[in-house]
């Protein structure tokens, strides 16, 4: 049984923060970039969500001329405050070197502005961030029960404009050691139709024939074997990025990620036709610009619109992949809400999705 909540002003990492927990869990939000940066069992303390290697700042404290730790290119805002869950919008990818110039950075302004972290009565966090240059607003409500391990979360996006809105939307879930552990993590999802990377970020480092399409889970690699995704890879280095049309025939969505040494699992569901992509991306020691610097472990499950992170005129012109379309339209003045959640659970015990 749990027993008392508490919601408290925090930091976490140096940063300023919220924290939501019933006694089972405790959700951690940062206030620079409304990313979920801990969910975790109270027992135990682990966090299965992603860390960075690097000291993390305010993404607003950010200054090109002073950060250069972090890089000189249209990412380096974004990496100097990730952490965890942050949210993609209004791109899943970067901004044309148009955008970039009028200050727009990779995966849009959600996972960089500043948002409001409240009290939402009983059990809840409400956050909010405006979008002043995608001319959006964003609200999340983060709710916990006295006695579950599910974080439940309703999304709300508007609009403020009085233009019809094309949008990239991607719920970037990051995963990070020690739960991420070589050969030992296992992920599972409903994944059907997959494609990777049409290009090669990797530096000629990652295993994966670029551009393949396959079946779930057996991904095609250069050296002519097949490469089981559901599993974390054993080499030294590796890096790569697939996407997978989940499953048309279920109204649900999700996945898991489990660690059989740590005994947990982390799963998110939410409704497949909210968002019917889910994107695998894995970086192992590969990227060795700053502020990586050959030292990252991360698989990202990254559920969203899109299939692939391009720029904004790259995902309009590829339309759809498979026949399904690859981005959301958010009509003027208009609000459009989505719910999912995020579950812990023992690996142990019996499987959390049935």
């Amino acid at each position: 049984m749990g027993f008392g909540g508490k919601r408290m002003e925090t930091t976490f990492h140096g940063r300023r923060a919220r924290r939501l927990t019933n006694g089972l869990i405790r959700v951690t939000v940062l206030a620079g970039g409304g990313h979920i940066a801990e969910i975790a069992l109270v027992e135990g303390g682990l966090n299965p969500l992603w860390i960075p290697p690097w000291p993390s700042i305010e993404p607003s404290q950010f200054d090109p001329r002073v950060h250069n730790a972090y890089g000189d290119d249209v990412e380096s805002r974004l990496l100097a405050g990730i952490m965890g869950h942050n949210l993609c919008l209004d791109l899943f990818g970067a901004p044309s070197a148009e955008e970039a110039a009028a200050g727009l950075t990779v995966h849009g302004e959600a996972p960089v502005v500043d948002w409001d972290l409240r009290e939402a009565g009983g059990l809840a966090l409400a956050a909010t961030a405006e979008l002043p240059r995608a001319g959006l607003r964003v609200e999340r409500r983060l709710s916990l029960q006295p006695d579950s391990r599910e974080l439940a979360i309703t999304e709300t996006i508007e609009n403020l404009t009085a233009i019809d809105r094309p949008v990239g939307w991607t719920q970037h879930v990051t995963l990070g050691p020690p739960f991420v552990a070589p050969g030992r993590t296992t992920i599972d999802l409903p994944g059907t139709r997959s494609k990777v990377y049409e290009s090669d970020f990797t530096g000629g480092k990652g295993p994966m024939k670029v551009g393949a399409e396959f079946d779930w889970p057996f991904c095609p690699a250069n050296d002519g074997g097949l490469i089981d995704l559901r599993r974390t890879s054993h080499a030294p280095v590796s890096a790569g990025y697939t996407a997978h049309l989940l499953d048309p025939s279920q109204q649900q969505a999700w996945f898991t990620a489990s660690n059989p040494d740590l005994d947990l699992t982390l799963g998110y569901r939410w409704q497949r036709e909210d968002f019917p992509w889910l994107g695998i991306w894995e970086e192992n020691h590969c990227r060795e610009r700053a502020p990586w610097n050959g030292r990252a472990v991360t698989r990202g499950l990254e559920f969203g619109v899109s299939p692939m992170p391009e720029t904004r005129r790259q995902m309009i012109d590829r339309g759809s992949l498979f026949g399904v379309p690859g981005y959301r339209w958010i009509p003027a003045r208009s609000r459009v809400m989505v719910e999912y959640s995020a579950f812990l659970a023992r690996a142990s015990g019996p499987p959390p999705i049935a």
